[in-house]
Parts: C-alpha cells; structure tokens; sequence
C-alpha cells in the first residue's frame, strides 16, 4: 500500500522532470507559449521550460521542396494548357508560422498552385514557350508577397512540364518549318545576289582586257575538255566578231 501511495508522487515528479527542458536540432527553433502567450522562440540546443505551464511548439526552418500539382489553366490567348511547377521555401519567422497561419506548408502549396493559375492566365502561350523565366519572376513575385506576411520566404519557383493540345503542337510545328524555310530562301537569295555582284565585276574586269577576255575562254575550253566531253565547242576570238560586225556594218 506503502509502495503505491509513493509511486504516483514519483511518476509525477518523473514527468514533470521531463516537461522541464527541451533539445532542439541546429536547424529547429521552439516558439513557448506560457500560460497561452507566447515567448521568444528557443533553440538550437536546449531550453529550460517550466512543467504544465509551458507548451513548446517546434518548427523545421530547413528549405521544404514540393512539387506542384498539375494545373489546367487558360492561356491569356485562350490556349488550354496543363502545367506544374516545383517549389522552395521555408520559416525565417517561427513566431509568426505559428501564430499567423494554421498548418503553414499546406497554405503555402495552395497560395503557389493558386498563383501558377494566375500567373499562366497573364502570360500569351509564345511567352511561356519561349521565355519561362519571366513567368517564373511573376510567380515568385506573386507568392512572396501572398507569403511573407506569414513568416515564409519562397527561395525560388520553376515552371516543370507544360502540356499543349495537340492540334496547337502541330500548328508551331508548322510555323517553324515556315520560319526555317524563310530562312533559308533568305540566305539564298543573298548567296545568289552576292554571287551576281561578283559576276558583274569579273564582266566589268574581262570586258575592259581583250587579254584577260581571251584567257577566260581558254579556261573554259580546258575545263569542257576535262569532263571528257564528246561535244566540241568552237569559241572565235572576240577580235574576229568584232571585225565581222564593223565589215557588215560598212557593206550596209
């Protein structure tokens, strides 16, 4: 009877004992509230509290990554698209994850996978195509101002997958096979003017060298004779078509 009248005074001292500190990683911190108010926040390391009175709440202040759900939104230009995002963050105020919001990592994932909808809605479907990173500013702006009051900061936010229609996918398809194709009759079109520009001033050169005129149709004739032609091609010297033409001029 001795025995058990002294052992509930004992497991209360033994849990009260217990109550009395706290150890915390170097990464947790402690937010006490005493008698329901609360105190600075303890930690790393251990912390005295004072047994039934004192009630400890930790809180992990490491970067937490999620990756978001995927979001069926519309496109500002009206395109249905499906997107996801992958998102960091974490507590840089343990007093005010505590105190401002309830379950702060779940409201944090539902103001992110809220403002990628609002953030795709703003955005034309070339943009997201081609510049995500301004997207992903937008995204972060949005958060960090829906969050900050909360004690979260948002480290960053990237844009993961985007799903088009297919009928969109084979519409871009088919415009950067037209943009190639323009492309490439540009630089042709440049190779053939430069090539006529070079052309016109051989002209000019071997039009004003009776010389120079004569070795470039001996060239000719070696190249012709080099391809093993059959077909033979009799080329008078410009002199005698000139002399031809001013004889028949003077007959008339």
């Amino acid at each position: 009877m001795m025995l058990g009248l002294l052992a509930i005074p004992l497991i209360i001292l033994l849990t009260a004992a217990l109550k009395t500190f706290g150890i915390n990683q170097e990464y947790e911190r402690a937010v006490v509230f005493r008698l329901g108010r609360v105190t600075e926040p303890k930690g790393p390391g251990w912390y005295w509290l004072i047994p039934f009175v004192d009630r400890a709440v930790r809180i992990d202040t490491r970067t937490v990554t999620i990756a978001l759900d995927t979001q069926e939104t519309v496109t500002r230009d009206g395109v249905a698209v499906r997107v996801n995002a992958v998102l960091w963050f974490r507590a840089i105020n343990p007093v005010r994850v505590v105190t401002v919001v309830e379950a702060w990592q779940r409201a944090v994932l539902q103001a992110a996978e809220t403002g990628l909808r609002d953030a795709i809605g703003q955005s034309d479907l070339d943009q997201l195509l081609k510049d995500r990173a301004v997207i992903n500013q937008r995204l972060m702006g949005m958060l960090t101002r829906a969050v900050e009051q909360w004690g979260v900061a948002v480290d960053a936010v990237e844009l993961k997958d985007l799903d088009i229609p297919e009928a969109m996918q084979r519409a871009i398809g088919r415009e950067a096979e037209a943009v190639r194709e323009k492309r490439a009759r540009i630089i042709k079109a440049e190779g053939e003017q430069e090539a006529a520009q070079k052309l016109a001033d051989a002209a000019s050169t071997i039009g004003t060298s009776s010389g120079a005129l004569e070795l470039r149709r001996l060239q000719t004739l070696s190249e012709i004779g080099a391809e093993h032609n059959s077909t033979v091609i009799a080329m008078l010297p410009v002199e005698l078509i000139e002399a031809a033409r001013t004889l028949a001029g003077r007959k008339e």
